[in-house]
């Protein structure tokens, strides 16, 4: 069972910690992208795969979802993005009016573990929560891209406007690997939304692609136009056009997080045993926003499937937490 590690809040000026320290330089971790080896039958639906894959790869393929809370019900709901794409998600209503709002990550649904299990935890605190697919994932409408974190954004733009048309207040927005990235971009452009949750977010975003596209993926994109990523049985999992392979090398999070408002407080969490998302990146997130919470789950892997418990208890702390203004205001 791992421990959980105190919370950090680093400042820009000389990122001191208000608990003891914690050498990072001594955890292993790991930078290697896995690509998980699935007994695919030439039938099975693209969607099935798509599904599948993403879940192991979130290190959720051997758990299982938490019980629905018999105090809240559930509603399926369909929001048109900027694109007129229908976006699908699934409301569980407490009967609170306040509303937080879950983004999966990369190649993953609303359905992943690590989602649902914090879904999980905010009903049982009679907290309303929404989880939805982005546009090319999931239930929702759209081709599936390799980059689009900004168009990812602007999907959860149109969520957040659903809820506030009808009379419901986004507490926080909470994004998981790729989805933390996406709540970053959405609070340096948007700034209406002040509690921010980033779990394992990416702060470079140029990190990992080798892994997933091999060496020389640049000369080979520009050559044929994509890269088909395979899984080892050889079923071809996604394309990466050059358009969207770009769109991820270019979306720059340190130009982004200096955008957010001193305000909006933002919460990083991440495993010290993030073998996706190297723990280091979430330091460099540290550095940059100006009202931050770092809190490191030590053990803990991209996924948290051992410590999915700890990663629920750090998020609801933040969220129920009284916001000291002094320490917003403070320089």
């Amino acid at each position: 069972m791992g421990t959980l590690m105190p919370n950090y809040h680093l400042k820009p000026s000389n990122f001191d910690t208000t608990t003891k320290s914690h050498c990072l330089s001594h955890i292993h971790v790991k930078q290697v992208q896995r690509i998980n080896q699935l007994n695919y039958s030439d039938r099975r639906n693209r969607r099935e795969t798509k599904m599948a894959t993403a879940a192991a790869a979130a290190g959720d393929a051997n758990s299982t979802n938490p019980e629905q809370n018999p105090g809240v019900h559930q509603q399926r709901i369909v929001i048109r993005n900027n694109h007129g794409e229908k976006l699908v998600g699934l409301l569980h209503e407490s009967g609170s009016t306040e509303i937080v709002i879950l983004c999966h990550g990369f190649q993953s649904t609303k359905d992943s573990n690590t989602v649902v299990n914090l879904v999980s935890a905010l009903e049982k605190e009679g907290i309303s929560a929404f989880r939805f697919d982005f546009a090319g994932n999931g239930e929702s409408e759209g081709s599936f891209q390799y980059g689009n974190y900004r168009r990812e954004a602007d999907d959860l733009r149109s969520v957040i406007q659903h809820f506030h048309g009808v009379n419901r207040v986004t507490r926080a927005i909470l994004g998981h690997s790729k989805g933390g990235n996406v709540v970053l971009l959405y609070a340096s452009k948007y700034h209406d939304v002040k509690h921010v949750i980033n779990v394992c977010g990416r702060y470079n975003t140029k990190g990992g692609v080798e892994e997933r596209l091999g060496k020389g993926f640049l000369q080979k994109v520009k050559q044929d136009g994509f890269i088909d990523v395979k899984a080892n049985t050889g079923v071809v999992l996604y394309r990466v056009t050059e358009e969207s392979l770009m769109d991820r090398l270019n979306t720059n999070m340190h130009e982004a997080c200096l955008q957010i408002d001193k305000d909006c407080r933002v919460l990083t969490v991440h495993g010290s045993d993030d073998s996706t998302v190297p723990v280091e990146e979430a330091l460099e997130f540290a550095k940059v926003i100006p009202n931050h919470k770092l809190h490191i789950i030590e053990g803990a892997n991209h996924g948290f499937t051992k410590h999915r418990a700890e990663l629920a208890s750090v998020v609801m702390s933040f969220i129920k937490e009284p916001v000291d203004h002094s320490q917003e205001n403070s320089t």
